[in-house]
């Protein structure tokens, strides 16, 4: 595992900047903690989101940004610290937590045998989804994924573009009122990298979306908010806007904060 961390002080997050409709968080890290024996792949993340925000999770590869989504979402339990989605804690409310939750793991395993139409259909079986919604919702995911030309076509035939719209058609499925996505654009070409970030751009009106990067145009083209990572630890939080007024700026600041010490 390439993650690492270090002995400097976390930054203390800035104050979430709420925006309409705002309202209370959505996810919660509490003194996320992850250890691996004597190593520490997350340090002490502490955040909140609350509805009606676009929050980037940014950080240079190993940063500990994979591990701290699989901690918000229960796919791995911390070692110390706590995480809260809508509400509910992950650890102990997990069903109603996982419930709330769409998440787009990074290369999520995906079946190859299974068509988009036939996996989606599982997936809505597997979370129970009522008949009357899931047609309903299948189609709405699908033309938002555009996945029409492959709806019928094995899973393990398409590219990885098409591959990672098919994770975020399940992840959309359910219509959660959180979003946690790991590298969405990750494989897409020009066009679909716009359209997901137009989809995200919309989802963002009235969702909770995390979603983690290393694209600095992307931060600046979706995002209200910055959480940046380095070394396990949360080194920046705050509004787009602070962290940068142009990509060069950003990209500047991105090595100040990140630079191995």
């Amino acid at each position: 595992m390439s993650e690492t961390t270090s002995d400097a002080p976390p930054v203390e997050p800035a104050p979430s900047p709420e925006k309409e409709p705002g309202g209370p968080p959505m996810i919660e890290a509490a003194g996320l903690t992850k250890f691996y024996g004597s190593f520490t792949a997350v340090r002490d993340v502490t955040f909140s989101v609350p509805r009606g925000q676009v929050a980037a999770f940014l950080g240079p590869n190993g940063a500990g940004k994979s591990t701290t989504m699989k901690l918000l979402t229960g796919f791995l339990a911390p070692s110390e610290g706590s995480a809260r989605i809508a509400g509910f804690d992950v650890r102990d409310e997990r069903l109603q937590a996982v419930e709330a939750i769409g998440y787009l793991p990074e290369n999520g395993p995906l079946y190859p045998e299974m068509t988009p139409e036939g996996l989606l259909h599982h997936v809505a079986e597997v979370r129970r989804m009522p008949r009357a919604e899931r047609e309903a919702r299948m189609e709405f995911v699908a033309e938002k994924c555009s996945l029409g030309s492959v709806w019928r076509k094995k899973v393990g035939q398409l590219s990885k573009g098409f591959r990672q719209r098919v994770g975020m058609a399940q992840a959309l499925l359910h219509d959660p009122d959180v979003l946690i996505l790991d590298e969405p654009t990750a494989g897409l070409d020009p066009n679909q990298v716009h359209d997901v970030r137009d989809l995200i751009r919309g989802l963002g009106k009235t969702k909770t979306i995390l979603f983690s990067t290393h694209i600095l145009q992307e931060v600046r083209a979706v995002c209200d908010r910055v959480l940046l990572v380095n070394e396990g630890r949360l080194v920046f939080d705050g509004p787009t806007a602070e962290l940068a007024e142009d990509a060069g700026v950003m990209e500047k600041k991105f090595r100040e904060l990140t630079v191995a010490g």
